[in-house]
């Protein structure tokens, strides 16, 4: 079909709507996004905080987001990105992976690693060894904290070391979390090459990175977007899909909406299957405390681990406005119900511990996402992009097979789910 012959509504302009957007402009097709906020971008977005443009919680990206780079190098963003060696570094522990081929930058980067004992680097290496000769897949999936014990792992490397890093990576306390899922983490930080085990910062807003040049570079290619427009009902009518009443009618359409949204977008649609397995998602807090000092902190590395377990990290965002920081602290844990005011001077002990004396405060916001991703546990229900309803798919971190809830896990499933819809057309 020609480009005014076919018409693609995509609901939910989030990194995943956002991912489906592109390819499918890019394969030529006629598009309309429709997005309920006013401005794109889904759970990763800018607030605005006292003439600050902030984001509502980091994102920390890898050198193996492959689909988010090429869409980042598409939108001509790469520039205000901060690519580093991955360090793992908190009060006691400091693990960086050298610029030495893989395997070679891991086993060096263990050798020297501060903070463990030789038993200790010998079975993370032992760990990482038998995951890749298993093609990182395990026999069956399992709970991560009884895998790592059932893997011989010491108790005070997982304290140091697997905890901190799953936590971070899954948003899923260890004792729930999916084993299977943190041996993918694996596969793409310590165990991958190593270019694709590089962290990758950003020097701006989520929003100046990706969706405000995607909103441009849609636009630009003949792309339809709504914004501030919360579709209410779907139809479908046996020639196509309807939402509301806009006029025009969409021989295909993509629900990049978080589930919820899905499920409330499914009402009345023969999907019994589908709404109960959206329904079986559990989900995961994060917590995030953005501090404005008067003056610069200095901070060794741009991401840092102020304790084990559900300590914060403390993330450098002084490329924005000297003295900007944030802590963040993902999962579920005791924090989260904790006053907020003895949290503050809980984590703001923390950071000076690892920082010497701290500048004055100027100002300080909580960001409390209590439902900020799914919970990554071996039980969770899998999705896939087409549904068994006429010509709908679905895009979203939570459709991947594979990652846990991450940007690029968003925008793989919004590209595969966009190619799903293509290959349909043939």
């Amino acid at each position: 079909m020609t480009r005014t012959e076919q018409h693609i509504a995509i609901i939910g302009g989030g990194w995943a709507g956002i991912a489906a957007a592109i390819e499918l402009t890019l394969a030529d097709r006629r598009i309309t996004l429709f997005e309920a906020a006013p401005q794109l971008g889904g759970r990763a977005r800018a607030v605005q905080w006292q003439g600050l443009s902030i984001d509502n919680g980091p994102h920390l990206m890898l050198g193996a987001y492959a689909e988010t780079l090429r869409l980042i190098d598409l939108l001509g963003t790469r520039n205000t990105l901060d690519r580093r060696r991955l360090r793992l570094f908190g009060p006691d522990l400091d693990l960086r992976l050298p610029r030495l081929p893989a395997p070679f930058h891991l086993a060096v980067g263990l050798a020297t690693a501060h903070g463990l004992s030789w038993p200790e680097k010998w079975a993370a290496a032992r760990l990482i060894r038998r995951l890749q000769s298993q093609n990182w897949k395990l026999v069956a999936d399992a709970p991560l904290a009884d895998w790592l014990h059932h893997e011989g792992q010491p108790e005070r490397l997982i304290r140091r070391l697997w905890q901190p890093l799953a936590i971070a990576a899954l948003n899923t306390p260890i004792a729930i979390a999916s084993a299977q899922t943190f041996a993918v983490v694996l596969r793409d930080s310590l165990g991958g090459p190593r270019a694709s085990s590089d962290a990758i910062f950003t020097r701006t807003n989520l929003d100046a990175l990706f969706s405000e040049p995607a909103q441009r570079w849609l636009k630009a290619h003949g792309a339809r977007l709504h914004t501030g427009q919360r579709i209410r009902q779907l139809r479908y009518d046996g020639d196509g899909w309807r939402a509301d009443d806009h006029p025009d009618r969409y021989e295909k359409i993509i629900l990049a909406t978080s589930p919820v949204e899905t499920t409330r977008l499914l009402e009345g649609h023969p999907t019994a299957a589908l709404k109960s397995a959206l329904g079986r998602l559990s989900w995961q807090p994060i917590v995030n405390l953005w501090l404005h000092f008067t003056d610069r902190l200095i901070l060794p590395y741009p991401m840092q681990a102020l304790g084990e377990a559900n300590a914060p990290w403390v993330i450098d965002r002084q490329e924005t406005a000297d003295g900007l920081v944030c802590l963040v602290a993902s999962a579920d844990g005791a924090h989260c119900q904790m006053d907020r005011d003895h949290l503050l001077s809980d984590w703001l002990a923390l950071l000076e511990q690892r920082c010497g004396p701290l500048p004055p405060l100027h100002a300080h916001r909580w960001i409390h996402e209590r439902r900020a991703t799914f919970a990554a546990t071996p039980d969770r229900p899998r999705f896939h992009a087409k549904t068994d309803l006429p010509n709908l798919w679905l895009a979203g971190d939570y459709t991947h097979p594979d990652y846990p809830a991450t940007l690029e896990g968003a925008v793989h499933s919004g590209v595969q789910c966009a190619r799903s819809l293509l290959r349909a057309l043939v």
